[in-house]
């Protein structure tokens, strides 16, 4: 593969993540509640599994198709109680989400090629290059990006926080794991996500640490 042309594709496998799944992503949390769309976000494992599979990338095992299972049971058990809660039309909400998780699914398969050629790093900075660029037209073309205007200190202070620790730093490991792992297997770590952010809610709001968070960690680790 000419390099022009690997350049080519590594924009568009970034341009799927950071920015179709990006706007899909949000879209889908105005529909349905942050627990139902955390239980669709850890479909991800499932869905590169399944991807992985279908383009003859990765082959599925019954050893990772059970702990891609335990894993999501685990999610599945540890949100139940915030599951019920379902606002009209929730469904599109974790449709969209469904749809976005696909879209990063495709580049957990994709990318390990590309990264592998060339360097974690500098795939993740081309990726999410295009991304952002994508993301900032489509600011402009929905006049969007105007509500930056409105933003104040909190505001930028929490948008350079997730663009810094929750962005890059956060895909610059993600990147480095698909480089020495399989997709399944690091796609499977996402499951600790609602897991992580219920037990940082009990540090930081005093939500309690009930039982069925307790089962659900559980089940994620054994999945992994």
């Amino acid at each position: 593969m000419a390099a022009a042309q690997r350049l080519v594709r590594c924009r568009c496998i970034g341009s799927l993540l950071f920015g179709l799944f990006f706007i899909l992503y949000n879209v889908a949390l105005g529909y349905t509640t942050a627990a139902r769309a955390s239980l669709a976000l850890s479909t991800l494992p499932l869905q590169t599994m399944l991807v992985g599979g279908l383009l003859g990338i990765e082959p599925l095992t019954m050893r990772k198709s059970v702990g891609v299972g335990i894993a999501v049971l685990g999610v599945f058990a540890a949100l139940a109680s915030g599951l019920s809660a379902a606002p009209a039309g929730a469904w599109r909400g974790e449709l969209i989400m469904t749809g976005a998780v696909l879209c990063m699914a495709f580049y957990n398969v994709w990318s390990r090629a590309f990264i592998q050629r060339s360097s974690a790093l500098g795939f993740l900075a081309v990726g999410m290059g295009s991304g952002a660029a994508a993301l900032v037209l489509v600011g402009l073309l929905t006049d969007r990006i105007a509500v930056l205007s409105n933003f104040g200190a909190p505001q930028w202070i929490a948008g350079v926080y997730l663009g810094i620790g929750g962005g890059a730093l956060a895909f610059i490991l993600w990147v480095m794991a698909l480089q020495r792992a399989s997709p399944t297997r690091v796609a499977n770590t996402m499951t600790v996500n609602p897991i992580a952010a219920a037990l940082l809610a009990h540090q930081l709001v005093g939500e309690p640490i009930t039982l069925n968070l307790v089962v659900g960690l559980l089940a994620v680790f054994a999945g992994i």
